[in-house]
């Protein structure tokens, strides 16, 4: 059952943005965008039975968010531990939202492909005794956290990764390219059909090897291209994530599903109220060691919210902590990791110590300043079980997709399992699935561009209105002050301007999202509807635009018996 949500007013976003004829053209049989866990699995998968293969990625292959992953992979790995258990805590993390059997495949399929990624050559952590290391994060309630490196685990991941990669030379790589729009066309056995993907455009910055705007033509084209962390003013994600890959799917006719969920990791360094951009992020595997969280007054205030303390959910510690800087007037709370010791804090959590001390802050002997920060997109371009998206030819995984395994709140190290699994389940179909060539027709999208000089604006209204805490006039207020970008168009065309329209574009879809859900689910924290409500809104919304005007959908979802999520409040 899908229930059409009329938008409180048209706003008008660029259908397509407006840049220069490409220069230079190439192809692939298959383009992947991205160069995360997610798009060099894919990349590796693929390659085995597609010819061509190309990945392109807006910075270095080393640039993307899984590099910065801290706490590691979550599996059923450790004795006595099963994906059943796995499951259950990942459906009551995700507060009655999840697909169930999206959750069953990344459970069941991800102890094989850690595995296996252990065989490429990862190098996880080991005991004394030689076996896998693994710790405890948030709602977790077994030690099923795969770790490298101590905490660094992304880095360690990408470094195998990309390893495998430059050994494998029939896949050809574009660094510092922006992917800035498909390219849409007929299938030439159904003329009259749905337009398909035909390929895509891309400006190459500076040091590639093609300068200036192209046109890969391809078959299919994978988005492995991350979230949307920089619509926020402070975010744990990296610069380069401006949701590019969510909003040029949008654009082309794909729909987005649940982006109101963002979660907040809870405990982000806070560096004082002028701070932007990347914040420093104190992994959760801190607080699975036995670090804990403490008000000005030195009060545990996690003791009795939830079972699991300072291990509940993401989305109930965030809450708990932004509770409690309003309750006192307080800029942050504090994270109390001083009874773990120099040598436990040199060898477990080299990366964050040194961090912090570059910050002025020895977790070893000081209380860390923490306050809650944009951290990751639950929801995405709306997927299938095998990556398939609604236009036919794209495909979507890691956070750039909605593939139904987070729900309204992403389970601990479910992240790096999820690219991990589905880009397999996307490599096990999409050779058979190869269309024939599609011949771009006439782009007759309307072509615009947001200017880059409201990013700073924007970051701020969606940072303070549409937030960690919502509320149906702050929501209103960001509408007023999003569809006032939305107009602002550019003088110049360029990188700046092409993430800032895509900037407004997804924040606008996240927006008005955020503002039909009235009531508090997961990591989407409504004050004025504090309560879960599964009569009104069991079910998704769903974004979709016809040339730069954006409708969104209700899709209600099965009745059930509670069971889905553990029978959670």
């Amino acid at each position: 059952m899908s229930d059409h949500v009329p938008p409180a007013a048209v706003r008008r976003l660029p259908g397509r943005l407006h840049a220069p004829g490409p220069g230079w053209s190439t192809e692939a049989d298959v383009v992947i965008v991205g160069s995360g866990i997610a798009g060099l699995t894919a990349a590796l998968r693929l390659r085995e039975h597609v010819d061509k293969i190309l990945v392109v990625t807006k910075d270095v292959l080393a640039a993307g968010s899984t590099q910065w992953a801290q706490g590691g992979i979550a599996a059923a790995l450790g004795p006595g531990d099963t994906p059943e258990e796995h499951e259950l805590d990942t459906l009551v993390a995700g507060a009655g939202a999840c697909d169930l059997d999206a959750v069953r495949a990344l459970v069941t399929e991800g102890p094989e492909a850690v595995r296996e990624l252990i065989a490429l050559g990862t190098n996880f952590d080991h005991t004394a005794d030689g076996e896998l290391s693994l710790t405890r994060e948030g709602g977790h309630h077994r030690d099923r956290i795969a770790h490298a490196g101590g905490d660094a685990t992304g880095a360690e991941i990408q470094r195998a990764l990309i390893a495998a990669i430059e050994a494998a030379p029939d896949i050809e790589v574009i660094q510092h390219a922006l992917a800035v729009d498909l390219l849409l066309g007929p299938d030439p056995a159904d003329p009259t059909g749905p337009l398909g993907v035909a390929g895509l455009t891309l400006h190459v910055i500076g040091e590639g090897e093609r300068d200036g705007v192209g046109a890969v033509h391809c078959r299919a084209v994978v988005l492995a291209s991350g979230g949307l962390g920089q619509v926020f003013s402070q975010t744990t994600n990296p610069s380069v994530a401006t949701g590019d890959g969510m909003a040029l799917a949008l654009r082309a006719g794909a729909t987005l599903r649940d982006l109101e969920f963002v979660q907040f990791h809870p405990t982000v360094m806070y560096l004082g109220p002028d701070s932007r951009g990347q914040q420093p992020l104190i992994s959760e595997a801190v607080r699975g060691e036995g670090a804990f969280l403490v008000d000005d007054e030195g009060n545990r205030f996690m003791q009795g919210i939830h079972e699991l303390a300072d291990l509940a959910p993401r989305d109930v510690v965030a809450k708990a902590i932004m509770k409690r800087m309003l309750d006192t007037g307080r800029p942050h709370m504090w994270l109390d990791a001083r009874h773990l010791g120099q040598a436990f804090w040199e060898k477990r959590f080299p990366t964050i110590l040194a961090t912090a001390r570059s910050h002025g802050v020895d977790p070893v002997t000081e209380l860390i300043p923490v306050a809650p920060a944009c951290h990751y997109a639950s929801g995405g371009v709306r997927t299938d079980l095998h990556g398939r998206t609604d236009l036919p030819g794209l495909y979507a995984t890691g956070e750039v997709a909605c593939s139904g395994v987070h729900g309204a709140n992403r389970l601990a190290s479910n992240s790096l399992l999820e690219g991990l699994v589905f880009s397999r389940r996307i490599a096990d179909v999409l050779p058979g699935e190869l269309a024939p060539w599609r011949e771009p027709g006439t782009d007759r999208r309307t072509a615009g561009l947001v200017s880059g000089d409201v990013r700073r604006e924007l970051q701020e209204t969606m940072s303070s209105k549409v937030g960690v805490l919502r509320t149906a006039p702050g929501l209103a207020e960001a509408a007023v002050v999003l569809d006032k970008l939305a107009g602002v168009a550019a003088d110049a065309v360029g990188q700046a301007a092409w993430e800032s329209t895509n900037l407004v574009t997804i924040s606008a879809a996240l927006s008005d999202a955020a503002a039909l859900r009235e009531e508090t689910r997961g990591s989407h924290w409504r004050e004025d509807f504090p309560e879960r409500d599964d009569a009104q809104w069991a079910g998704h919304f769903d974004v979709r635009m016809a040339d730069g005007v954006t409708t969104v959908d209700f899709a209600r979802s099965p009745a059930t018996d509670g069971a889905v999520d553990g029978g959670a409040p």
